[in-house]
């Protein structure tokens, strides 16, 4: 029960933060990545604040095991390979064109946006097609290995 209390309220204070932040708004979204034209740059306080917490953080001691599990779980493999960039374009092309990225689309599908909707079921039958590939680096025999 712990965990999904604070699965919970980690997600309702992250939707909460994209709302604040205006990321459920594709408009504002859009405006900061046309570098080309009328270019809304308001988003980067969103990144620097971001920046700020995380820098803050990664200075903190370092936990030796999780709060709510037993370990931590790290990919087995940290390679640059080209799935990764290739998954990684889809992904950065998708947002730019939708004006969202998934936890935004979320968020705003939740409040019944209907172009939020089309972007979050296109998301799902993207995650779906990729399961039915099966696709898995060749080297890799478990992604998700412990790590002790």
């Amino acid at each position: 029960m712990n965990k999904m209390v604070t699965a919970f309220i980690a997600g309702l204070i992250f939707g909460v933060g994209l709302i604040v932040a205006q990321m459920t708004n594709p408009a504002k979204v859009v405006g900061f990545l046309n570098v080309a034209g009328p270019w809304d740059p308001s988003l980067m306080l969103v990144m620097g604040g971001g920046v700020l917490v995380f820098s803050i953080a990664y200075r903190l001691p370092k936990p030796r095991t999780p709060h709510l599990a037993e370990r931590f779980i790290e990919p087995a493999e940290r390679a640059i390979t080209r799935p990764l960039i290739a998954g990684a374009a889809l992904f950065g092309i998708g947002w730019g064109l939708g004006g969202f990225c998934p936890g935004p689309a979320v968020v705003s599908a939740a409040f019944g946006e209907p172009k939020a909707w089309v972007f979050f079921l296109a998301m799902l039958a993207g995650m779906y097609g990729f399961s039915l590939l099966g696709r898995r680096p060749r080297n890799v025999k478990d992604p998700l290995a412990v790590v002790d």
